[in-house]
Order: structure tokens, then C-alpha cells, then sequence
């Protein structure tokens, strides 16, 4: 299938450099080789092949890969953060583009573009551009020259001041990382809110039409009734495939159900400002993908085009193409395929719907599709099928409050930026409950629970805020492969493994989360050691500290080490971990990074539970004591 095509081509990975720290002058890698940051993997596929974009890669000194920098900017507010030279060591050796004798212009999005092939040039020995025209698709960006006469011809063409490399890294420049995405989660309820209240006028339209007063059929009821007024479909069943062409709600009145013949989709949407609301929808085709049409006009062209004609314009019970604001409220579905699909309808609501999908996963696809779509999903009930709801390309969407049992995947996000997953709750899932892939930034978790999935949930990309979610009795609590993110306030109990910890570069913050009951708290692969600890803050461990270790506790806790692993698991285990020769060692590993590789550590466990009120809803509360021995949350 296409859908397999392309998750290979984001998830699949190429070799790596590994950087000899003996090296003295390494030279530049091809860039491929690096682990590299500050660019999504939608933005680098929508990009043409003559852009060029500033890219950096820097030698660490305490981290066994190159780590490469779309953009000089992005790697100058990366070395800012805190604790960056802990967990990476110093630069040995940073090269950035070199656009001298390249012929650069810009194109109308800022872009640059080279006439001749570009090399790599010292960064202590090159001249930067600071605020020109050019740009990323990330914004700003700085253009290096290895020769100053071109640094100070781009700028005089393109604006700009003319710097060292000093002078550069002394900067600073607007980045919104994952503290910028927590703050703005209020904001973001605040704005879904607003855009749910505007659609309540699609329910407060006229009554213009009456199916079986009025007129014969629904159609004949949505051909005849002017814009911005009503048909009311009354309690019945009606042998019908639909199509909305004009901006009207449709509204059942008692137990109204469209049912399709079972042979492509039931409802059609092709304009804006639509309502559907109080219906039950049956009679939904069974096609999944494969299309090579779709109703409507195409809003823009794209690379991925062909993607998503092709799972668009496959069956649904509701198929809406280019209808943006959208509403459709208090709606059943039972459906061997897709239930709602919105490609290219921003602004759309989709409430208080029940979307019922086949049984086999295999046969099913999703319950709610949103392509190109960002808008409100929310307070919806969506059972079985493949992906309960599914969001490609739909920036900003919001998704909350829902309850999904049953799928392969809960919530499905690819190349989708700045969304909201706040408080759904998802059961038995088959595979994943909530997947982010394909490298998005500045998604936030917040207030999910998820339990009884394989992986509770897989987060790819960066600048993730992960807050207050439930991760309870799944094989993996949380798979995690997002950097520069934010997790904290999380509980996970009673998990194969709480979290499994695959982030290539060590730039999380995992702080003030609890792990009570799971039988390994937490693992990592490869990579630097993991230090879970911001501004003396750790998280709870249960097991992990003792009275003996003191209140605050003195003794730092690895979850990945073989002891301490053990410790709320195994008898004897604090005893021995607390031998004389294992806490000099111990010190020994934490003052020398590279000792560590793939761990995990928490210089500053805490004694008591930091989600006291999370902790309590799950089965495993009882398991939590405080450094005592006392129990903390009374069953």
C-alpha cells in the first residue's frame, strides 16, 4: 500500500557517523550522516531540489554522533539550553555551508538557492549574514560565507548585518520550543471553544424544508432549500446517497437514519458552512483507499497529492471535500470503512459523534479522517476500525475529550504540527493509542489516559509538551523518540516497561513523573546517558529510595541499572545497591557522561508520589510509599 511506502520512507534511517573524540580536526560528514535537527520532515519534502537551506554539524566532544543543524540559529539557541554541555560536552569542531562562489539568490519564499554545488567551511573562519530576507520554512535564518566581500554582497542585496562567528553565537534568535507549546495549551482550549461556539449557528438556522411535507426525498429537500436555512429530516429511514452542494444544515428530527446502499460514500459535502446533525448514517461502502479521483476542487497542489486522493476519496459516511467550517454534531455511524473524511476543510467541528468501525481492524480504516483539516474533534465515541482518528497535514488541530476503544491505532498523527490531545480516553488498543510520527514539532499531550495498548503511546519529533497523562497496564507505557520535548506530571503504572526512552540526542526534560507497578520503569537504547532530573526536581520511583537514603534523598537512582532496576521488584536488591563499591562507582559513572551510554539517571528521586491525585485512579496506587516505607495514598 502507499501508506506503507511512506511510513518507510520517514521512519526508516541510514547509517550514522560516529565521531572519533581522539580526532583533533574532524573533517565535515555529508550531511545525511548526521542526526539532524530544526527542520519537520514535511517541510524538507514539500521543499524543490534547487533550494539550498544553511545547515551546521557539530563534533561534540561527549556524544558519539554529528549532530546536524538546519539553520546556524538553531544550533545557537540548542547550546543555550540548560545542561546542553552536560549532556553533549563541548564542540570540537562546527562547519556550516559555504555559499561563497555559489551564486546565491533568494526565492519568493525566502529560500535560498545556489547556482553551483555548496561545501563545508569552518565556522570559526566564516562571516555570517544575521537578519536578511532568507529564510526556512522554521523562519529566520543565518546565511555563512566563507569569504567576507560575499557575505557583505548578500547582505547589501538581501539586508542584513554582517558577523563573525563570535559575534553570531552571542545572538539570539525567536525559536518556539516546548516551554513556548505549554504555555499556549489554555490558548488553545480558549480558541477550540471559540471555534465550536461559531458553528451553533449551523443549528439555529431556519426550518425551510420538511422531508415528506416538503418535499419527496432528502435530496430533493437539499436542492430546493435556500442558503442558510434547515431541512428537517424526520424520524424514518431513508434509502439515500447524499449530496450537500450549498450551505445548509441538514437535522434529524427522533430517530432519523440515512442508510446508503452500500456502495460508496453516503453523504457528500462539497461546500462551505455545512451542518449535519441528529442523524444515524448506515449503508457506507467498503473502500478503503485506492481512489484516483475525489469530488471537488483541489485548494492547493502539493507532493503529496496523489497520498491523498488516494485514502480521500475512499467511502465514507461523511465525505467532505473543500468544506471548510464544517459542523457536524449528534451523529451515529456504523461503517465497514472510513466513517467522517475531511480533506482540505479547515475549521471543522466534529462533536457528540458515535463512529462504529468494522470489527477486523484489516478490513476498517478510520473512524475520523482529517486531511489538510485542522479543526475541533472532540467529545466523540469512536470503536474498532484501523485509526480511530487520523490527522495528516492538519496543523493546529484539536482533539480532546474523546473516548476510543478497540482500534489498531487511537489517534494517528502524520506531518501534523501544533496539535492538542488533551484529555480522550483510550482502551484496548491494539497496537498504539496515540502514534506522532513522521517528525512534527510543538504537538502537546495532556490529560490522556491510555491503557491496555501495546505501546501506550509512540512520540516522534521535537518540542513536545507531554503533561498529566495516565499511562496504565500497556506493554510499553510510552515510547519515546521526541527531543527538545517536555514530559512531566505523567503517571505510569503497571506497564511491561513505563517508558522506553529511544531519543537519539539527550535534550529532554523528564521531571516530576511517577512509575508505581511496572515491571521495568524505564529502558533506553543506544545513545549519551539520560539525566531525568531539571533544577533539583527528579521524579517518583517506586522502590527507589529508602530512610536510610535521607528526605530529600541523597542516593541517585538509574532505572536502566541492573540493580536499582530491581529494587522495587526483587528482595535484597537495596541492600546490595547500597554497597560500599556499587555507590562509588556510581559516582564514579555520573561525573563522566560517557560511561553511561544508553541510561538512564535521576539525581534527585523523589520520596512521595508528585501526581498523588493521578496516582490514585489506577490499580496501582497502593504500590506508592514514601522514603519511610509508610503508604501514601490510602486505598
Amino acid at each position: 500500500m502507499f501508506l506503507v511506502a511512506v511510513l518507510g520512507i520517514a521512519l526508516g534511517a541510514g547509517a550514522l557517523f560516529v565521531t572519533d573524540a581522539g580526532s583533533a580536526s574532524p573533517d565535515p560528514v555529508p550531511f545525511e550522516d548526521t542526526v539532524s535537527v530544526g527542520l519537520t520532515l514535511e517541510a524538507e519534502r514539500g521543499l524543490d531540489d534547487d533550494i539550498t537551506l544553511p545547515r551546521a554539524q557539530v563534533f561534540y566532544s561527549q556524544y558519539q554522533y554529528v549532530v546536524g543543524y538546519y539553520g546556524v540559529e538553531t544550533f545557537v539557541e540548542a547550546q543555550r539550553q540548560d545542561g546542553h554541555e552536560q549532556r553533549f560536552g563541548y564542540p570540537l569542531e562546527v562547519y556550516v555551508t559555504d555559499y561563497s562562489g555559489a551564486a546565491v539568490t533568494l526565492n519568493e519564499d525566502g529560500y535560498p538557492v545556489a547556482e553551483q554545488s555548496l561545501s563545508w567551511t569552518d565556522a570559526a573562519d566564516a562571516w555570517f549574514v544575521v537578519g536578511s530576507e532568507a529564510r526556512t520554512p522554521s523562519g529566520e535564518t543565518v546565511v555563512s560565507f566563507s569569504d567576507r566581500e560575499d557575505a557583505t554582497a548578500f547582505a547589501d542585496d538581501h539586508g542584513g548585518d554582517v558577523r563573525t562567528w563570535g559575534q553570531t553565537v552571542e545572538g539570539s534568535f525567536d525559536t518556539d520550543d516546548a516551554t513556548v507549546v505549554r504555555d499556549r495549551v489554555d490558548d488553545q482550549h480558549r480558541d477550540a471553544d471559540a471555534l465550536v461556539e461559531s458553528t451553533t449557528d449551523r443549528n439555529d438556522r431556519p426550518v425551510s424544508i420538511v422531508v415528506g411535507d416538503d418535499v419527496d426525498t432528502v435530496q430533493e429537500g437539499i436542492d430546493e432549500a435556500p442558503e442558510n436555512t434547515t431541512v428537517v429530516v424526520p424520524e424514518g429511514t431513508y434509502e439515500e446517497t447524499l449530496e450537500i452542494d450549498r450551505s445548509i444544515t441538514l437535522a434529524g428530527d427522533g430517530d432519523a437514519r440515512i442508510q446508503g446502499d452500500g456502495n460508496g460514500s453516503v453523504v457528500t459535502v462539497t461546500e462551505l458552512h455545512v451542518g449535519i446533525r441528529n442523524l444515524e448514517i448506515t449503508g457506507v461502502g467498503p473502500k478503503t483507499s485506492g481512489a484516483e479521483e475525489v469530488p471537488g476542487d483541489t485548494a492547493e497542489d502539493g507532493w503529496d497529492d496523489e497520498f491523498q486522493t488516494y485514502y480521500t476519496g475512499a467511502d465514507a459516511a461523511i465525505s467532505a471535500h473543500v468544506a471548510a467550517g464544517l459542523s457536524v454534531e449528534d451523529v451515529t455511524i456504523e461503517t465497514p470503512s472510513n466513517g467522517i473524511i475531511l480533506r482540505e476543510s479547515p475549521d471543522t467541528v466534529v462533536r457528540d459523534v458515535t463512529v462504529r468501525g468494522n470489527e477486523r481492524w484489516e478490513d476498517g480504516f478510520a473512524g475520523i479522517m482529517a486531511f489538510r483539516s485542522p479543526g475541533v474533534i472532540e467529545a466523540s465515541t469512536i470503536v474498532d476500525g484501523r485509526d480511530a482518528i487520523y490527522a495528516y497535514r492538519s496543523e493546529g488541530i484539536v482533539v480532546r475529550d474523546n473516548a476510543i476503544e478497540g482500534s489498531l491505532l487511537g489517534t494517528h498523527l502524520m506531518h501534523t504540527d501544533g496539535a492538542l490531545l488533551a484529555d480522550n480516553r483510550l482502551d484496548e488498543i491494539v497496537d498504539t493509542g496515540i502514534y506522532v510520527m513522521t517528525g512534527p514539532e510543538r504537538n502537546a499531550l495532556v490529560g490522556n489516559e491510555i491503557s491496555d495498548a501495546e505501546t501506550g503511546s509512540y512520540l516522534g519529533g521535537t518540542d513536545t509538551y507531554v503533561a498529566e497523562n495516565v499511562f496504565e497496564a500497556n506493554d510499553v507505557g510510552l515510547e519515546l523518540v521526541a527531543t527538545a520535548s517536555i514530559y512531566e506530571d505523567n503517571v505510569f503504572a503497571g506497564n511491561r516497561v513505563g517508558v522506553d526512552d529511544r531519543a537519539m540526542l539527550p535534550t529532554n526534560r523528564v521531571v516530576g513523573n511517577d512509575f508505581v507497578g511496572n515491571d521495568d520503569h524505564a529502558t533506553a537504547g543506544s545513545g549519551p546517558l539520560r539525566v531525568w532530573t531539571h533544577d533539583g526536581n527528579g521524579n517518583y520511583w517506586q522502590g527507589a529510595t529508602t530512610i536510610a537514603d535521607g528526605d530529600p534523598p541523597t542516593r541517585s537512582y538509574s532505572p536502566t541499572d541492573t540493580v536499582d532496576g530491581r529494587l522495587h521488584t526483587t528482595d535484597g536488591a537495596a541492600t546490595l545497591a547500597r554497597a560500599p563499591a556499587l555507590d562509588a562507582l556510581s559516582g564514579l559513572e555520573e561525573s563522566v557522561s560517557g560511561m553511561q551510554t544508553g541510561s538512564i539517571t535521576d539525581v534527585a528521586p523523589a520520596c512521595e508520589p508528585n501526581n498523588p491525585d493521578l496516582l490514585e485512579r489506577t490499580e496501582q496506587a497502593e504500590h506508592a510509599r514514601s522514603c519511610d516505607g509508610t503508604l501514601t495514598i490510602e486505598p
